[in-house]
């Protein structure tokens, strides 16, 4: 009770009865706030709930920072670049965990191009360093491709082997050469590999039962989103409790990170690399759609760019007529617009093999414009490319908006976003233009956050949020007040059994990142 008083919240029952036959419409509210603080509360104490499991059930295997403080200096010096504040800092934190005889449970978020990928690879060096293996896992065969020819650059100078595994179930391995070859062990040919790799890389099939780890000391999983609990704890059987590091481009809000993820430690990537230019954001409407055309054309030619043009779906859907379907799309551009230029067609429902072809083809310069669905959307590093166009820019939440122009910008050139829309509205219209002023994705999730909210912006299920019933993500003062009585109560939880079964209940069905 000294919680509903020090909040000012009216007793449950009442609640529930003036939410249903409200006597006035500050009743109704106080009603609504009331059952919105219960639902924020019990996310809270979740939480925290799941992250006394982490820390109380499991025993981790502590590194040695210092025994090889020269070993990192000279790994950080040998990069081309510096890393940024917000890098060193998250290597400080992880280090840390690192250091712990509890497993570390750390989820790194940074925009598009903040440097996720090398601050992972400064931890699985020191787990290398310290004897102990590492596996990254990317969602797509794409992206574990270019993961491993961006960890093998960074740590093969320093003596790691790296190894790719995909999902056509080989195993590469990256000899003196630095090249790709196939490993004469196929996975399906042998019934266990104790992998020797310092460094495994590879989609969900590291997950084979036929791959055993000799020493796994650290986890890393790319856009955490994606990778369902099962997987998750399949991993973590494959070593002594591993320690593990998330990692996501997606943009999420603090405030609404600290709410899903209270069971994790949280480090932030909010500035990008020095002389990183920010892409250019500009909003067409229908009547100037030929102009951005004939400037498309002028930009390939004259700076022999490469351009996307992302469509919402494959296939024309009859009750969004107006949506540029990608294979109707693909056919008109090729035919009317861009007659000259060499295009290419990427969507979902392509093969994975079918997929590299026409990404290396994109990536190699053998085509002008990529005409895709939003399948390029995570991660795809094409650094010559530098126009996005997004068609019915409307029909699409500002984060997974920056996420698509995060595809281009990734050189010193300068990169353009164009945002086609037919879109009347002048709410949509406003939503768009924020776009042109806005470039960091916690931002723009935020801004997301209270137009749209967050079912749209992070697709819910897939995505593991939690669909809040009455609450809302964007009520960021009751969230605060939710968290820090859950945390007040925590502690004492188990003078409250009823509570503490229904957090048992609701760890065991709930997404979490562990």
């Amino acid at each position: 009770s000294s919680i509903l008083e020090k909040n000012e919240l009216m007793e449950l029952n009442q609640a529930i009865e003036q939410i249903h036959f409200p006597k006035s419409s500050e009743n109704a509210q106080k009603a609504k706030s009331r059952l919105a603080f219960n639902e924020l509360f019990l996310l809270q104490l979740a939480a925290l709930f799941r992250r006394a499991q982490w820390k109380n059930n499991f025993v981790g295997n502590p590194f040695s920072i210092l025994r090889y403080k020269k070993n990192i200096e000279e790994f950080l010096g040998n990069l081309p670049f510096d890393l940024t504040n917000a890098q060193r800092k998250s290597v400080k934190e992880i280090f840390k965990d690192l250091a712990s005889r509890k497993p570390m449970n750390r989820l790194l978020e940074g925009d598009v191009g903040s440097g996720k990928t090398v601050v992972a690879s400064i931890a699985m060096f020191l787990a290398s360093l310290n004897g102990y293996q590492s596996v990254f896992m990317a969602p797509t065969e794409i992206l574990a491709q270019q993961h491993y020819k961006t960890i093998s650059d960074l740590l093969t100078p320093f003596g790691v082997r790296v190894s790719l595994v995909t999902g056509s179930q080989k195993l590469y391995e990256n000899h003196e050469s630095g090249s790709m070859n196939q490993a004469r062990t196929k996975i399906h040919n042998s019934k266990f590999i104790i992998h020797n790799s310092g460094i495994l890389v590879g989609t969900h099939a590291v997950l084979s039962k036929k791959i055993n780890f000799k020493n796994l000391g650290l986890v890393v999983i790319d856009e955490q989103q994606r990778f369902g609990v099962e997987q998750r704890a399949v991993i973590r059987k494959k070593g002594n409790n591993p320690h593990l590091l998330t990692m996501t481009a997606t943009p999420i809000p603090r405030t609404v990170a600290l709410t899903l993820y209270g069971d994790l430690d949280l480090s932030f990537l909010d500035e990008m690399p020095v002389g990183r230019k920010i892409v250019k954001t500009w909003l067409v409407p229908k009547e100037k759609r030929k102009d951005a055309y004939e400037w498309i054309t002028k930009q390939i030619m004259d700076n022999k760019g490469q351009a996307f043009i992302i469509c919402p779906f494959i296939e024309e859907s009859e009750t969004m007529v107006t949506v540029k379907a990608a294979k109707k799309e693909f056919e008109r551009l090729a035919k009317e617009v861009f007659s000259k230029q060499k295009l290419e067609l990427l969507h979902g429902k392509l093969k994975s093999k079918e997929k590299d072809i026409v990404l290396n083809k994109f990536k190699k310069g053998e085509a002008d414009i990529l005409v895709a669905t939003p399948v390029v959307e995570v991660g795809i590093d094409i650094p010559n490319a530098t126009i996005m166009v997004i068609e019915a820019a409307d029909r699409f939440g500002l984060s997974q908006l920056h996420q698509l122009r995060g595809r281009v910008g990734r050189s010193d050139k300068q990169s353009y976003c164009l945002l086609f829309t037919e879109s009347q509205n002048q709410r949509t219209i406003q939503r768009l233009k924020s776009m042109e002023k806005i470039y960091v994705g916690a931002q723009l999730a935020e801004l997301d956050l209270k137009l749209r909210g967050p079912g749209e912006i992070y697709g819910t299920a897939q995505h593991g949020v939690p669909m809040l019933k009455v609450a809302s993500f964007s009520d960021f003062s009751l969230i605060e007040k939710a968290k820090k009585e859950a945390e007040k109560i925590f502690p004492d939880i188990s003078k409250y059994p009823k509570l503490l079964e229904k957090l048992k209940s609701i760890s065991a069905q709930q997404v979490s990142p562990d």
